[in-house]
């Protein structure tokens, strides 16, 4: 029966191991993200997978690259097809979106800046940039009205 597993693989290997399996035509899902404009592996060492076991364990088991099927004695343990549509929701443009401070902010929300020098300041989110990792907040403080360019990563929606 068709399910999707987790797989373990071996050091660094988790891209040699999902090019073999997409070449082969099995399914596989390997969560990815960025930092700092390299790709990294959301969970390294480990993928998922979906085969019909017991008839192709032997084919994954056996995989260069592939270290193990999780489970037990018994076999690989099946898991939801739920929670891969789970993490997958959470991707933007095929990576794993990262919110370091709770939920992205949208045009109008209430911002408070959290990393560097500006840390502590409060604003408008009023618009992405171009390379999606910039955005651009309102300041209005006493007498002081201005725009700042910031990294996204560095901001948190302020919640009412």
């Amino acid at each position: 029966m068709e399910n999707w597993f987790v797989l373990n693989t071996k050091p660094k290997k988790e891209y040699q191991v999902e090019r073999l399996f997409t070449e082969g035509g099995i399914q596989v899902y390997f969560p990815k993200y960025l930092h700092e404009k390299k790709v990294k592996s959301f969970f390294p060492g480990y993928g998922f997978i979906f085969f019909d076991f017991p008839a192709q364990y032997q084919l994954v088991r056996y995989t260069r690259g592939v270290k193990r099927v999780v489970g037990h004695d018994a076999g690989p343990i099946p898991m939801g097809k739920e929670i891969i549509e789970q993490i997958k929701s959470r991707e933007v443009e095929g990576y794993i979106e990262l919110n370091k401070f709770g939920q992205s902010p949208e045009i109008g929300d209430e911002i408070e800046v959290m990393e560097g020098p500006l840390k502590g300041l409060r604003g408008l989110f009023h618009r992405e940039l171009m390379d999606k990792e910039r955005t651009l907040i309102l300041l209005n403080y006493v007498s002081y009205q201005g725009q700042l360019i910031i990294e996204k990563k560095k901001l948190r929606k302020v919640l009412k």
